[in-house]
Parts: structure tokens; sequence; C-alpha cells
């Protein structure tokens, strides 16, 4: 569990660092002015196991110890959460964590554990101490580095008892998330003790916090990649193709034209591992894995356009973890789409194919649009956003379908796979039977110039690509 006590320091001591994951600190907190005798605290422990904070956005959470605020942080109950227990809390990019109450008079240590989510890389955070009811912070310490999955803990000595509230801050700008599990804040006569060092450690001075390493969660097996199919444009990660940028996620794969503002294409895979409860999280926001020389779409980039911001990887597939669904609204992932055609055709579409996933298949999916000019609910438009967004013609998608099992190349080759193509207008009329708008992959690929299916041999390619699908559409 991550512990941590509260302590707001008048002299720091530079931190000591036994190994990556090892953080030392030292917190010196001044003698409250008029007291002599430091007052017995009782110790407050908060655990986040009765927590149900299941989304990013800020917002207070009542646990048992008291309010807590959360800013780019959840209680997170996944099993890439590295926890005590069910329930941990989870930070990421701008991520804080913290106390809308005053700890009880005499706090002499806190303990905090955290550990990197999952296999993310390494977070820096930092213990800020207010003592004067949340109006003013002060960092304890020096910046503590968190790397790996096994939770560590971090103790923090208050040589003088203090009223004090804490606040968790996350302060690096990488993509690594942050667990922090128990939290925990003592005094002398609580009656409990730092725990000891470890044999192999040296034993530090009393001033000095320590950190115990916990055995790492086992982490989930690894799902098929999202561009098995090959890759349909030969994006790549050049910064001199703007219009062919390929960018790589853990939830689908996409080649971006940053001269549209939209994705050519976008590629994932859709199984059972993939899906799971976690709820539709809304949180539309720009791509911060976009490099600072595109024009960042947003999704005030939408406003009043009279066309939908359109999923190409839909919410719907991606829900077995909070993270995983919150990623399909980057707005790298979006299209202006007829919202027709997005709420009826595309969502009737999206459905078939999860349905499928429940029959017991998995689906290698691409999908992407072309062409210049749309109709939305305000008529027909070419761009918005002044002229930085474009709208497509014509909006695709192929799904390539086999039972569950392994070597899903040579399934496909060898004809083991229902590979459905559609092309359809992003136009308000569309209609809602997209069974009516297949093609074939050959027709697909002169319309859009892309190789769908180049990760195949040339000749099971020519075999596959000439067909059109006539199976059930429902």
């Amino acid at each position: 569990m991550a512990r941590l006590f509260l302590l707001l320091p008048l002299a720091l001591l530079a931190c000591s660092q036994q190994s990556a994951e090892t953080h030392t600190a030292a917190v010196v907190l001044p003698t409250p002015a008029q007291t002599t005798t430091a007052q017995a605290a009782p110790p407050l422990t908060e655990t986040f196991e009765t927590g149900s904070k299941g989304a990013y956005a800020t917002a207070d959470e009542a646990l048992p110890s008291g309010s807590w605020h959360f800013v780019e942080a959840l209680i997170g109950t996944s099993d890439q959460d590295h926890k005590d227990g069910l329930r941990a809390a989870r930070l990421r990019a701008g991520g804080r964590l913290g106390m809308n109450f005053d700890a009880p008079t005499g706090v002499r240590t806190i303990r905090i554990s955290s550990a990197s989510y999952g296999t993310d890389p390494a977070s820096t955070w930092e213990l800020w101490l207010s003592q004067d009811g949340g109006r003013r912070y002060a960092r304890v310490g020096q910046p503590v580095r968190t790397a790996g999955a096994g939770l560590l803990t971090t103790t923090f000595t208050v040589p003088q008892a203090a009223l004090v509230r804490l606040e968790i801050r996350k302060v690096d700008t990488g993509k690594g998330r942050l667990n922090i599990d128990d939290i925990e804040l003592l005094s002398t006569s609580s009656g409990t003790t730092a725990p000891p060092p470890s044999p192999t450690t040296q034993s530090p001075s009393p001033s000095v916090p320590t950190q115990t390493p916990k055995p790492p969660r086992p982490q989930d097996p690894t799902s098929d990649p999202n561009l098995l199919l090959g890759n349909p444009s030969g994006a790549t990660t050049s910064l001199s193709t703007p219009s062919n940028y390929l960018m790589t996620k853990p939830q689908y794969t996409l080649g971006y034209n940053a001269q549209r503002g939209t994705p050519t294409w976008v590629s994932w895979h859709l199984s059972k591992a993939e899906m799971g409860s976690a709820p539709r999280q809304d949180d539309f926001r720009p791509d911060p894995a976009l490099p600072r020389q595109f024009y960042q779409v947003t999704p005030k980039s939408y406003s009043g356009s009279g066309f939908d911001k359109g999923h190409n990887c839909p919410s719907a597939d991606r829900t077995y973890t909070l993270d995983d669904n919150s990623a399909t609204f980057l707005m790298t992932n979006m299209i202006p789409q007829a919202p027709n055609n997005n709420q009826r055709t595309w969502s009737a579409l999206e459905e078939y194919g999860r349905s499928l996933v429940k029959q017991g298949k998995e689906i290698y999916i691409v999908m992407g649009s072309y062409g210049r000019g749309g109709v939305g609910a305000n008529g027909p438009a070419t761009t918005i956003d002044q002229g930085r967004v474009t709208v497509p013609k014509r909006v695709w998608k192929v799904l390539v379908v086999l039972p569950e099992g392994a070597n899903d190349l040579q399934r496909i080759a060898a004809g083991q796979a229902r590979i459905i193509a559609i092309d359809t207008p992003n136009d308000n009329s569309v209609s809602p039977n997209w069974g009516q708008y297949r093609v074939s992959l050959d027709a697909l690929e002169a319309a859009t110039g892309l190789d769908m299916l180049s990760a195949l041999p040339v000749a099971a390619q020519t075999r596959l690509q000439a067909g059109v699908d006539a199976g059930p559409t429902r």
C-alpha cells in the first residue's frame, strides 16, 4: 500500500537515491507558534478501497478519511493498476490529488506508496503541504521519481507536529501514468512506526524517508497488433511528410494528414479482450502526441459546423479500461461526419461488428475517409474551423472477420476470413442500411489510393480483393 505522511518543511535536504526505484527526502517542519507540547494525533489512512471515481475529470470524492480533490486523476480498478487491494489512485499528466480537509494536529510522519501504471514509463511527482487550510502550499523535499511496477513506500518524518493537509502533484509531462495507493498520516504516539529498512540497505538517518518495494502485479497478455493487415499508406514518423504521419497508440494506429486535420486511416483489432465495462468518457481533447509543427484540432473546431465529431476507432470498441476508452476521444481519431451517417449507418455497422465478437469472432478493422465536401445538418461544406479541417466526401471501412484463433495472417491468406468493405457518402441523406454500400477492396483501393491488405502475399491480395461481401448484415 502506498502511504503518505503529511509534513510542511522549513528546511529541505536533497534527495539521495539508492536505486532508480528508491527515493529519499529530508523533511523538516517549523514548530507551530505558541506550541510547547506536541499533540498526539490518531492515525489517518486513506486506502481508496471505497472510492468510485471512474473518470479523469476534475471532481471531489468523499472517502472514509474525508473529501479528496482529483484533477486529471481517478480511482483505478484495472489489473494494470498497481495496488494493495482492489483500488488505487491513478494520475496522468497534470494530475493532482489533495485533501480538502486538515489532518488532526500532531502528525509526525507521512508515507506514500507509488508505482508506474501498467508498463508505463517513469513518472515524477512531488508532495506539497499547506498549514493554512489550503490557501498556500509549499513543496516538501525534492521531486520523487517512480519507475516500475513494484509499489515503493516513501516515508517522511516530521520533526515537529503540525496541522497540515497534503497534495500530490504529478509534475512531468510524459505519457507515463502514476499509481498512488494508501496514504497514511501518523503521530509518534499513534503506536505505528516506520517499516524497518531492508537487510541489504544501509539504515537511513531518522530524518530521511525510506522506500520499501512491494511485488509487482501480473500484466495483461499482449493482444494482437493493430497493424496486422499492413500500413495502408506507408505512413512514417517523419515530420517531412505531414500528410502521411504515422501515430501508434496501444488502442489503435493511424496515418494522420495534418494538412486536412483528420486521419487518412485508423487501424485496430477487436476481440473480447478489448471489450469490458468501462463507461464512455466523452473527454474529447487535442492529441498531446501530435507534433507541435502540426495544427492542433480541438473540440471547438467542430462547434456549430453541422457535423459530428465522428470516431474512426469507436468508443464502444475500447471498453476494457477507462484509459482505453479515453484514447478514442483524441481529436486525431475524429472526422467531420454527417450526423445521420455517424449516428445511423455507422452506428449500425459498429454494433454488427461487436455482435460478431460476442459470438466468438475477432475482427481486424481499418476505417478512413477521402475526397472533399460533405453534407451535414447545416448543408454542404468543404471545410470547417476556418478552413483548417477538411470535410471528407466519402467515409469507408474494411472489416476482416475471423473465428478466434492464432496465425491470423495465414488464416486470412487461406481464405478463412469474411471481408466486408463499405464506402458511404458523407451525406445526411445516407441510408441507415450499410449493406447497400458494400464494395470490393479493389474498388476501394482505386478510390482511395491505399493498399488495404499489404501484409498478405500478393497472390492472396489479388484473390481476396476482387469479391464483394454478400453475407448477413444483422
